[in-house]
């Protein structure tokens, strides 16, 4: 997703300074125009907004926290905005040690994929500080085609998780209607044919189910990070004494795709699990 986020807001003629883990990931910002940060804590000292994005809780909290890390440049009135999937309680952590070095924060993890990122199209949702979500307008309009404010922080975390919980059910269905057809010998063409022209039709379904006809699962959704956030997902409905049966089955069949080593490829490679 990072990537997109950075080229769009390039682009958008705004001045960046990016920093990754990896650092050969900046290699083409800084030929398009973006300045090197060399560590979290830079960044955050230079720039007005500085905006995150990484692949969980632990990655979360060790980018704030870690050494040279957000915290450590974190001044009166520099603003941090998380677009990481994470729970609820680690962005609320963030926030507050965020808010207690004088910062703003502002949560703001975002629903698409990697092409929607490319294109300016992610749906960004949002909760906390509601002035520094006015004041990354700009910003959230070069990322995507449309933000929510969920009001206070833990709301948008709580939502993304409900959201990608659906999704990543919603593809464990479609492999298992698929291989369903496989077995009781009908054309899996001819299943996705009358889902496109049924109710169900959407671009996710048909862009998986081709994803699966093809056998082509280059990551446009690393299964890992689905399931992820549906483990997230169900530990949110455990706080709160509701049942997730359908996504806790769910996890289920991706945590056997993990186990065919599966993590790596994108979320319709759970499509393996029930073949193997």
């Amino acid at each position: 997703m990072g990537s997109g986020i950075v080229s769009n807001l390039l682009k958008m003629g705004h001045t960046v300074t990016v920093w990754n883990r990896t650092a050969e990931k900046c290699d083409l910002f800084i030929q398009e125009g973006a300045r090197l940060g060399r560590t979290p804590a830079e960044v955050v000292s230079t720039c007005d907004i500085t905006f995150a994005c990484v692949s969980d809780p632990k990655a979360a909290k060790d980018l704030v926290l870690g050494p040279s890390g957000v915290l450590q440049g974190i001044r009166p009135g520099k603003c941090y905005v998380d677009m990481s999937t994470v729970d609820a309680d680690t962005v609320t952590e963030l926030a507050q040690v965020i808010v207690s070095r004088g910062g703003r924060f502002l949560e703001a993890p975002v629903s698409g994929n990697q092409q929607l990122s490319n294109d300016g199209m992610l749906v960004i949702l949002a909760a906390g500080d509601r002035g520094l979500y006015e004041d990354c307008s700009s910003c959230f309009q070069a990322m995507g085609k449309t933000s929510f404010f969920l009001g206070e922080v833990g709301n948008a975390a709580k939502m993304m998780l409900i959201v990608n919980m659906v999704q990543g059910s919603f593809m464990a269905t479609i492999a298992e209607g698929l291989t369903l057809a496989q077995v009781t010998g009908q054309s899996q063409q001819t299943l996705l044919d009358i889902l496109n022209q049924g109710q169900l039709a959407s671009i996710f379904l048909d862009q998986k189910c081709q994803n699966i006809l093809q056998g082509n699962f280059k990551p446009d959704f690393y299964l890992k990070y689905i399931q992820k956030d549906l483990r997230l997902a169900i530990a949110l409905g455990d706080a709160v004494n509701h049942p997730t049966p359908m996504a806790a089955a769910a996890n289920e069949v991706y945590k056997r795709a993990k186990a065919l080593d599966q993590s790596d490829n994108d979320m319709s490679a759970v499509y393996r699990a029930y073949i193997h």
